[in-house]
């Protein structure tokens, strides 16, 4: 799968920034929401950004090994659903910020860095579609 086609570059991009964020939440989770959102965690708010540092950590090992093996089925899924989950997240900053009024000084530079995975994201899903086409 060359070029744009080839997602190995794009899932080890994602099993980085998931990799990263996933350590970040599980042993200092307080110090990445308040980058974030400006805002610090009670004890349930801690156990519940650990929670999903599990699951981020989780999406980053999937990342990970499906770079391994770029012409699976199930890798284009895993794309597909990393699509839904960055422009997800993004949206969810996004929303924080508007709505909420939550701000920190990483929340805009990690809401475009998701808007911009997901690009990349959908440009590969597309790009397969006019390959099988």
């Amino acid at each position: 799968m060359p070029g744009l086609v080839d997602p190995k570059p794009l899932l080890s991009v994602m099993a980085a920034a998931e990799g990263a964020t996933a350590v970040a939440l599980l042993f200092a989770p307080a110090m990445l929401i308040d980058l974030l959102l400006g805002t610090g965690l009670d004890a349930t708010a801690a156990t519940v950004a650990r929670v999903a540092g599990v699951a981020l950590l989780a999406l980053g090992i999937a990342c990970w090994r499906a770079s391994a093996d770029v012409s699976s089925d199930a890798t284009r899924g895993l794309v597909a659903a990393m699509l839904v989950y960055n422009f997800g997240v993004s949206a969810v900053l996004v929303l924080a910020a508007f709505r909420h009024g939550l701000f920190g000084i990483g929340l805009w530079p990690v809401a475009i860095a998701h808007i911009a995975i997901a690009g990349w994201c959908l440009a590969f899903i597309l790009a397969l579609s006019r390959e099988s086409a």
